[in-house]
């Protein structure tokens, strides 16, 4: 039967104009839903589920010594733990909850916060409101670099960020080549300093300047969404996310990679369990002394080839559901020059590690030339 066209809605007469009222009461579960569905946002609470902290100290003016933190146990076990046992249709609606965590920490594309860094409470006691402050992130802290006089946040954009990390992996690099004790540890720590001065000189071309820069919008990201920090029940559902230790406020472009549980080789056809041999003795003998490794997977016979096969096989399916449930919640998702962007930060993260210097020069090479080319498909040249 159709509804009266002014069911629930009535004008009454004003001072000036007619006023509407309602004449039934709303429901707000069903304006909720509405809004939800038209802004593409999920039903239900898709907060992360991460421990509550219960006590911690920031300093090591204590009875232990040390910094300490003391959080509630979640439960569940590690993804990594069940993988193989689960079905790929519980991998997908653990992919696609990631990426709806993702959006949530995301905020749908409006950012967060203003700068990059760390957060902190931006009023001692009020534990709700947060700002950026220094960055907790181990490209400044690792090794000896705690001890380099460099910016370390906050930072008010890509550009400031991104030449502190390169400057601070410089003054190593001069400290290790001041200490080699033969030519060969030299010439690696001037084969690095000259990579991070290419890379700087690079720096302007891929991002504003910090003359030209607004403070940068900024979004919750975690560092390392990896299958063991990813806990899930017996069903398979996903119970809680651990290790925000280093999580921070860092620029939308970051956003682009997809979570680390999802990165590896493409392979596009599925391994035939039967085209890989089983294993030898000896590895099965090794198998069954590495049971008690907390990291340890029963290869069920199988030789371990096939098993980074079908993982490569598995993630290469994986990335195309993240990827398009992040954009049925985020239409923009990614953001345009959001790839060279992300392919300059990790050539910044690799720098330091001499098997990748030749291959990012050559990235570099590239993008000089105006041809843009993924950091990731760089290939080694042939020798001749």
């Amino acid at each position: 039967m159709p509804r009266d066209s002014q069911d629930g809605l009535e004008w009454k007469d004003g001072l000036f104009s007619a006023v509407p009222h309602w004449t039934r009461e709303l429901s707000i579960p069903a304006i909720e839903n509405v809004c939800r569905q038209q802004l593409n946002i999920p039903s239900g609470d898709i907060c992360p589920p991460v421990p509550n902290v219960i006590a911690f100290d920031d300093s090591n003016n204590n009875e232990i010594g040390f910094e300490w933190i003391l959080m509630e146990l979640m439960p569940g076990f590690p993804a990594y733990k069940k993988w193989r046992t689960m079905s790929m249709e519980q991998k997908v609606a653990i992919t696609k909850c990631i990426a709806e965590i993702q959006a949530e920490l995301f905020c749908y594309g409006n950012s967060a916060f203003k700068g990059i860094g760390t957060l902190h409470m931006s009023i001692p006691g009020e534990s709700h409101v947060s700002t950026t402050g220094p960055l907790t992130s181990y490209e400044f802290f690792i090794g000896n670099r705690l001890k380099y006089d460099v910016p370390r946040g906050p930072f008010r954009c890509s550009y400031d960020w991104l030449e502190s990390q390169l400057k601070i992996i410089m003054l190593e690099q001069t400290t290790n080549f001041e200490k080699a004790e033969d030519d060969d540890d030299k010439e690696d720590a001037t084969e690095i300093i000259l990579l991070a001065e290419r890379l700087l000189s690079l720096l302007p071309k891929v991002f504003l300047s910090a003359e030209e820069a607004d403070t940068e919008p900024t979004v919750l990201w975690h560092d390392d969404p990896n299958l063991n920090i990813i806990l899930v029940d017996e069903k398979g559902e996903i119970t809680a996310i651990i290790d925000w230790e280093t999580v921070s406020a860092l620029p939308i472009w970051m956003t682009t990679d997809v979570p680390k549980f999802l990165q590896s080789e493409s392979r596009l056809e599925e391994p035939k369990r039967d085209d890989y041999s089983d294993e030898t003795p000896e590895e099965n003998e090794e198998n069954e002394e590495n049971e008690r490794d907390l990291d340890h997977l029963d290869n069920e016979g199988k030789d371990s080839l096939y098993w980074i096969h079908r993982m490569d096989y598995e993630a290469t399916q994986l990335r195309e559901v993240y990827k398009t449930r992040l954009r049925q919640l985020w239409p923009d998702w990614p953001l345009q020059d959001s790839h060279i962007k992300l392919d300059f930060y990790m050539a910044v993260l690799r720098c330091s590690a001499g098997i990748f210097v030749k291959l990012t020069n050559i990235w570099i090479d590239h993008v000089e030339r105006g041809d843009v080319i993924r950091l990731a498909d760089v290939k080694k040249p042939n020798r001749g």
